[in-house]
């Protein structure tokens, strides 16, 4: 993807592309090459239940969705129409276990998998290459930990926060925003809410992910996050203060919220 550069060169240490990955069908050092002009990224939020907006959603030149995030009962609310998948190592397995769910309902598939170095294990591997033998349409990528390496600078440059010594874990969002301004020329976003939204108290409970309707809830998620310094958490708000930042300069609309 030759116009990283452009797109993140006050932030990115002069990287040829974002995602020089390997392609695990073949174990080539093949790039990610795909560019789209308008992106829809579909995110796993609970305000997309009862929006109706799967067939506009469909209507995008390329799709991106998140993990384990199912259509198959949802579409009238989030489509079916799924050009990439953006996978974290902890939701590989639930991915790969479900193709006729994840990879064999549309013609094309490009999975994207993240992880620690130590988290991609061979066991992962294996089964990414024994999915990919079985579906054809299947072409699977995995952020060498050199690329891992500039995610982690990325979130430094742009918070001001060392990410190991801030004992903060990069979410699923953070690489898929960052991927798809890569990918895409404009880019819209469905169902994430913006970083002051869990200020006021919201009007009812609402799960953390569409799909799970007795999961967590969305705001206690989000500040039992941003504010715990026991462990390892992802700082979701904090990720979100960086997106509302980029929405100018990298053409990106948000929606179901929309943000101010």
């Amino acid at each position: 993807m030759a116009n990283l550069s452009k797109k993140f060169h006050h932030h990115w240490p002069k990287p040829n592309r974002l995602l020089p990955l390997f392609q695990l069908t073949c174990f080539l050092p093949q790039p990610l090459v795909q560019h789209c002009n308008q992106c829809a990224l579909i995110t796993s939020s609970s305000h997309l239940l009862g929006s109706k907006l799967g067939k506009t959603i469909d209507q995008s030149e390329c799709t991106i969705r998140m993990n384990d995030a199912p259509t198959t009962g949802f579409s009238e609310d989030v489509g079916n129409k799924t050009t990439f998948r953006v996978v974290a190592h902890s939701s590989a397995f639930r991915v790969l276990k479900r193709p006729q769910e994840f990879i064999s309902k549309t013609p094309e598939n490009i999975l994207i998998f993240w992880g620690p170095p130590l988290k991609m294990q061979k066991s992962i591997i294996r089964l990414i290459e024994r999915v990919s033998l079985s579906f054809p349409n299947m072409t699977a990528f995995a952020v060498s930990p050199k690329r891992m390496q500039q995610f982690d600078d990325l979130f430094r440059k742009e918070t001001g926060k060392d990410r190991q010594t801030s004992r903060s874990w990069l979410s699923t969002g953070w690489f898929t925003m960052v991927i798809a301004v890569e990918l895409c020329d404009q880019l819209h976003v469905y169902g994430m809410v913006p970083p002051s939204y869990c200020n006021k108290t919201p009007p009812h409970r609402l799960p953390y992910h569409y799909y799970e309707p007795k999961g967590p809830d969305e705001c206690t998620t989000y500040i039992h996050n941003e504010r715990s310094h026991k462990g390892n958490h992802h700082r979701f708000i904090t990720e979100k203060r960086v997106f509302g930042r980029w929405a100018n300069l990298y053409n990106i609309t948000f929606s179901h919220p929309e943000w101010e």
